[in-house]
């Protein structure tokens, strides 16, 4: 039979890692059943076995703080896997076993990874896991996720776990035991639940300790009378009045860190120097210094785009355009000559098929280069202090730096970062952090800058398109300003974040993250740039009494481009051409590239440059990115964003919002630009 096995644990402790150790490609990623946060499952055949692996949201407890947590919770008792991989990290045991003792109440089998040991190591602490699966009972293995140490035997524990027969419900999988008082107040629920037999097949050990913690959301599955309920008052008064707190749910959680902290006591060795500092730390000096750290981060966003745009990413761009140009499109040339095909299927296939598609593949080694850098960024834990970094500038607009890790991945993909808004406690502060997001520039919008950058700055590209990301985020920062003292006034959230260690990032997960990346770049340019490529070649040769038109001037498109044409006049791009293809950005940004090499009909090495020379002008090209970056995002952000602000009407405002702002920017560029030149 088939099994499923969970894996939890902290954000950051490696649990992630672990997982695609595991399952390597053979990952599926989609969002939880009415909700966006992303869910992950691979599916294995592991010494005979079917094994499905679910990553399940990091989290620090299982209070229904968040809707991660809230996720984790219900997908373990509804779904109820066969059994639980908890993560741990090694270098903060005592912090992550307080998520693994309310594990434990839940009764699934259980198996603790102790994870980066080989930091534990370092350090020159030292876990004694089997005393530590002595006290707790249930195993417990040291691995290193990062190293692949020891994960062959943590799945074959796992799975003995899950196949050995198990009693859900009342039985917990450990050894638990709190102070007298606790376990007292506990184990006095515990016999009002059982009273109930339809209360039987859920994890009551669990609930009769949220019960006494006072999570609202616990007494939902259960099966109480109103006699049940006021006798469990009695419980949780008489507990509450057992201590000078007074607040049962501080109560209950220090209860379980202390715990924690005798087993820590008995199984885990600090080394002598703990008064010293890490080697974080001292990097930390420097990297998050007040005065430096803002200054060393636009620094270290410069020299990725340097790289992404130096020498080895126009070399690699320069072979995929070779491949395009000389291998596809003149073998089909070639065989459409061959086969004495019609006149118009040349156009098809070689101006927006192959030429449009092309155009935006050729893009690929860039995208890919400058993924890798985020990649590298993010696995080190730089992103981490990015978001501390920002924090103190956030504030002045209305947020925290909790914001900016969304921001961060705006970067990326608009859709998924303003999903990663959703963390955000309150409504103020996600709505106000989505509509800010689109501006920071996602990897769609790559394409765009460098067609430009390359054929209008050339000798200065990488500073130019490091401009467009640094005036998203001066933008987004203006924004919030203006927002913060019209719709969102209100106080901002208390901001607390872990930092986590530094790490030398393992080329498998980088290979990996680019991977990912670049196969969905590749999958878009196969569909949607695809699609959108022969809609707008048939839109360009056809006109409104769907007649082939021998001037693409007389078509539909070009109809349409007219009439919006003279409302970009004044950001200096107001041809008919480039109005289409801002239209055509709103399905995706990358299709803007491919719809201009189909309407100026660009096939062959340099077309497509050498045709925008002829319509822009290094001031209206420097328009026209500035509005790119700025507008409505794609429409799969929209309907991000209209699901996540659960609002048609604030998404078609978010939307109109970033569209003038945009309008406004490319105007001050290109006016200001003109008067500057002008004098």
């Amino acid at each position: 039979m088939p099994i499923t096995i969970a894996l939890t644990g902290n954000p950051n402790c490696g649990k992630t890692t672990l997982f695609n150790r595991y399952t390597g490609s053979n990952q599926y990623v989609g969002n939880w059943a009415g909700v966006t946060v992303e869910k992950k499952e691979g599916s294995i055949k592991y010494d005979g076995r079917s094994v499905t692996l679910v990553d399940l949201p990091g989290i620090y407890s299982l209070s229904p703080y968040s809707m991660e947590e809230v996720i984790t919770r219900e997908y373990i008792i509804n779904e109820k896997p066969d059994a639980i991989i908890d993560v741990i990290d090694g270098t903060n045991i005592e912090r992550n076993l307080y998520l693994a003792v309310q594990l434990m109440e839940l009764g699934v089998p259980l198996v603790l990874a102790v994870n980066m040991m080989d930091e534990v190591r370092a350090r020159g602490d030292d876990i004694d896991c089997g005393a530590l699966a002595d006290l707790l009972g249930v195993p417990v293995i040291p691995v290193s996720a990062r190293l692949g140490e020891k994960i062959g035997e943590l799945l074959d524990t796992a799975i003995a776990q899950a196949t050995r027969p198990k009693a859900r419900g009342v039985s917990i999988t450990g050894n638990i035991t709190y102070d007298s008082t606790t376990q007292a107040a506990i184990d006095r629920i515990l016999e009002i639940l059982l009273e109930q037999e339809e209360n039987a097949g859920l994890p009551l050990r669990f609930f009769a300790g949220k019960l006494l913690e006072a999570d609202s959301r616990a007494e939902e599955p259960l099966q109480l009378t109103e006699d049940q309920r006021n006798r469990i008052e009695e419980v949780v008064s008489g507990y509450e009045k057992s201590s000078p707190y007074g607040d049962r749910e501080t109560m209950l959680a220090d209860a379980r860190y202390r715990y924690v902290t005798a087993v820590c006591g008995k199984a885990v060795q600090k080394s002598g120097d703990e008064g010293s500092m890490s080697t974080s730390d001292k990097i930390d000096l420097v990297l998050t210094n007040r005065v430096l750290a803002i200054p060393i981060f636009l620094f270290i966003m410069f020299l990725m785009f340097a790289a992404t745009f130096g020498a080895v990413g126009e070399g690699l761009k320069g072979l995929v355009e070779t491949l395009f140009d000389d291998l596809i499109s003149g073998g089909v040339s070639r065989l459409l000559d061959y086969a004495n095909a019609p006149g118009w299927t040349y156009g098809l296939l070689l101006n927006a098929v192959i030429g449009g598609v092309g155009n935006v593949l050729s893009f690929l080694p860039q995208v890919s280069i400058l993924f890798l850098f985020l990649s590298i960024l993010e696995d080190s834990g730089y992103m981490a202090r990015a978001a501390f970094i920002m924090d103190r500038l956030l504030r002045k607009i209305g947020l925290t730096g909790k914001s900016f890790i969304p921001m961060l991945m705006g970067f990326g993909c608009t859709t998924p970062a303003v999903m990663a808004a959703r963390t955000m406690e309150n409504q103020r502060d996600r709505r106000l952090t989505i509509m800010i997001t689109p501006f920071m520039s996602c990897g769609a919008k790559l394409p765009i800058y460098a067609l430009f950058a390359s054929v209008f700055f050339s000798s200065h590209k990488s500073l130019v398109v490091f401009s467009m990301y640094l005036i998203g985020m001066v933008t987004a920062v203006i924004s919030g300003l203006i927002l913060k003292n019209t719709l969102f006034r209100g106080q901002v959230a208390p901001f607390v974040m872990e930092l986590p260690p530094y790490r030398l990032p393992t080329i498998s997960s980088l290979l990996r993250h680019v991977w990912e990346k670049a196969k969905g770049f590749i999958v878009k340019a196969g569909t949607v740039i695809f699609s959108m490529s022969v809609l707008i070649w048939l839109l360009q040769n056809f006109d409104f009494h769907l007649q082939i038109v021998t001037d693409n001037s007389q078509s539909i498109f070009a109809a349409l481009g007219r009439l919006i044409a003279p409302v970009f006049k004044p950001l200096g791009f107001g041809n008919w051409q480039a109005a289409v293809s801002v239209l055509a950005g709103l399905v995706a940004k990358e299709t803007v590239v491919s719809t201009m090499s189909v309407l100026y009909g660009a096939t062959g090495p340099g077309a497509l440059e050498a045709a925008l020379t002829g319509v822009f002008t290094p001031l209206s090209a420097y328009s026209f990115m500035v509005f790119c970056l700025l507008y409505v995002p794609c429409i799969s952000a929209f309907v991000s964003i209209k699901r996540e602000m659960n609002s048609l009407r604030w998404a078609v405002g978010t939307a109109l919002y970033t569209t003038g702002v945009a309008y406004v920017a490319a105007l001050l560029v290109y006016q200001a630009g003109r008067l500057i030149l002008m004098t």
